[in-house]
């Protein structure tokens, strides 16, 4: 990359900083306001400690600027998706939230991935996290994985063990017709996310698996109404 376009994708990520920087200005502005709820407040304080968490953790795992500025574009756009996918309910359904991440990197599903699950509504912050759980998996595939060939392809199922408020919630995203990945030497922020950020976020516990095939990766959690719910199946979308 020259030093012109770099400049300008320097540029570009300022301004995207800046259009952040003034959402929560103006967020802050209605805080202010007497009919500001603590919900408001909640999520305002949960996206500026994403947007922190993001910077610092690029910024440590790059290694040199143009790997930092592409790394943190693309984990601020997972961030901004799920801000777009917000419905009027509030909620997030994680289907949609997969199904736009794989579409940001142009992998649809019916073509080189199948998704399956119940309908589960999630709540902002823990979609936030789940999101960007999900992008590192995304992008580890694209480059790395099963996405990287036009044999590969990608499962992800999710399921509710019972039914009643805090009942775990297993999601399983499952890589094949790749030639199999060597566990990393060292832990990236992929697997931080993964292992440590949804342990402390959803209290989720997370299982790696480098399989012959491809790689396997099982997240389990509960799902109290904080976190998100299950849709019966006569519930109104």
């Amino acid at each position: 990359m020259t030093q012109d376009a770099q400049a300008d994708r320097i540029a570009a990520l300022g301004a995207e900083l800046a259009a952040l920087r003034a959402d929560n200005a103006r967020l802050r502005r209605l805080l202010d306001a007497r009919s500001a709820s603590g919900e408001l407040r909640h999520r305002q304080r949960n996206t500026f400690a994403m947007l922190r968490m993001l910077i610092r953790a690029s910024s440590e795992a790059a290694g040199d600027l143009e790997a930092y500025v592409s790394h943190l574009e693309d984990r601020l756009d997972a961030v901004a998706r799920v801000q777009a996918a917000i419905d009027v309910s509030g909620h997030v359904e994680l289907a949609d939230l997969i199904a736009s991440e794989l579409l940001a990197y142009t992998v649809r599903e019916g073509e080189q991935a199948t998704l399956a699950g119940p309908a589960v509504r999630l709540q902002p912050q823990a979609a936030q996290v789940l999101a960007l759980a999900v992008h590192e998996l995304a992008i580890n595939a694209i480059e790395h994985g099963c996405l990287a060939r036009p044999s590969g392809c990608l499962d992800v199922r999710w399921s509710h063990d019972a039914a009643g408020d805090g009942a775990p919630l297993t999601f399983v995203w499952k890589e094949t017709g790749d030639r199999g990945l060597a566990a990393p030497v060292r832990r990236g922020f992929g697997t931080e996310v993964l292992t440590e950020t949804l342990a402390y976020e959803l209290k989720a516990v997370a299982a790696l698996s480098y399989e012959p095939d491809g790689l396997r990766c099982t997240i389990r959690f509960p799902l109290p109404e904080r976190i998100g719910s299950v849709l019966a199946d006569d519930a109104p979308a």
